[in-house]
């Protein structure tokens, strides 16, 4: 049953509407003002508000902003006797989803209110989904080797804490997966997390990629745009490639870090922004400390837990599970049935030097599936990775 809330202080109109919505089975709740509203609103997730704009101690122009603050995903109806077109534009201006003049007719009022609570279920829907996709993204951590256990281990104990992460390993591990992992297990998992490949944007654009701009800020802001920090506000922002940012935006992020505030290019404003930051580089920043390319006090700030990702050939015994994993998934994509490979086959898929890590064991397993036969030999192995990758023995 959907849940209204009327403020209004004509106490007669309260009763009106609330019976008008009680007969077409809505659940009523009632507020004299913009105050009362307020704290109805902590207390209680409405699916629409019908607000009035005249009333005393706050007025519905008031509380339609801090609505915007508290619930902004709330639908609010507007409702006056003093109704004009600039009152209307200024009330949807300021996040109305409707206006309507007293007296309110009956039929405009009960589709604004239906109109409003579909509205308020799409939002609800698309939340939904895209958790779901956002899990769905989310692969599985293949591997029973000890080094892998250790990692699944780690994620468990930090992912609840709020604590800052820092992820080494070399390119293709899967240091992006144990950032998903570590945001899909906090108690974050429900808001967003926002990806930043720190070594594929431009030194001149980083500030802006990451902490938005304001319209004229420079030669192509042509409107405000948000930042990463502020996408990723109430979730997690994943610094990828970290050990490749410049040395202003080191110093940007640092303050975002110890203040959980950023400004904007060109905004005096500060804004604030609640985020866990995990961070992830395939480069040794002691080094790039001593080598004065990289801050050593951000780097205290972010490696608070270190997780280290091994290579793939230092967890060859993971190589059987990894292969069979992407047969399943690559297959799948194609819509054809997952091939059946070989023990020798995998045994000599153990023996390639993997210097690429798991994405190139992924290219490679696709390459298998389109160029094999019935099934992936290690006939195939050699003739399709080649000799030259062979282990040295």
């Amino acid at each position: 049953m959907a849940q209204v809330l009327i403020v209004d202080d004509e106490v007669p109109i309260r009763r009106t509407l609330k019976e008008i919505l009680e007969f077409e089975k809505f659940k009523v709740d009632e507020a004299c003002d913009g105050l009362e509203c307020l704290v109805q609103l902590k207390k209680t997730q409405y699916d629409v508000i019908l607000m009035d704009i005249k009333m005393p101690k706050m007025d519905g122009m008031e509380a339609l902003e801090r609505i915007q603050t508290l619930a902004p995903d709330t639908p609010v109806v507007m409702i006056s006797g003093h109704a004009n077109i600039d009152t209307a534009v200024e009330a949807v201006k300021k996040g109305a989803f409707d206006f309507i003049s007293k007296p309110p007719d009956l039929n405009r009022l009960l589709i604004t209110v239906r109109n409003a609570l579909d509205k308020s279920s799409l939002i609800t829907e698309t939340k939904v989904l895209k958790q779901r996709v956002s899990n769905y993204k989310t692969q599985e951590m293949i591997g029973e080797s000890a080094s892998m256990k250790k990692i699944q281990d780690t994620i468990d104990k930090i992912a609840p804490t709020e604590a800052r992460v820092l992820i080494t390993g070399s390119n293709g591990t899967g240091k992006e997966l144990v950032a998903r992992w570590i945001h899909e297990k906090s108690n974050r998992s429900k808001g967003p997390i926002v990806e930043v490949n720190c070594a594929a944007i431009p030194s001149e654009l980083i500030e802006s990629e990451l902490f938005g701009h304001e319209k004229g800020s420079f030669t192509s802001a042509h409107k405000q745009r948000l930042g990463k920090f502020e996408q990723a506000n109430g979730g997690t922002i994943f610094l990828d490639e970290i050990g490749d940012m410049s040395l202003d935006a080191q110093a940007k992020v640092l303050r975002a870090l110890q203040e959980s505030k950023i400004s904007r290019v060109g905004g005096d404003k500060e804004i604030k922004v609640d985020v866990r930051v995990l961070a992830a580089t395939n480069k040794d920043l002691r080094e790039e400390i001593e080598a004065k390319r990289f801050r050593e006090d951000l780097y205290h700030r972010l490696a608070v837990i270190i997780i280290e990702v091994p290579p793939l050939n230092d967890r060859r015994g993971d190589i059987p599970q990894l292969v069979e994993h992407f047969i399943e998934q690559i297959c799948n994509e194609y819509g054809i049935a997952p091939k059946k490979v070989t023990k020798e086959a995998l045994v000599a898929l153990q023996n390639v030097n993997w210097t690429g890590n798991i994405r190139e064991l992924r290219n490679v397993v696709e390459r298998l599936i389109i160029l094999s036969g019935v099934e992936i030999t290690a006939e195939d192995v050699m003739n399709y990775v080649g000799p030259f990758k062979r282990q040295e023995s």
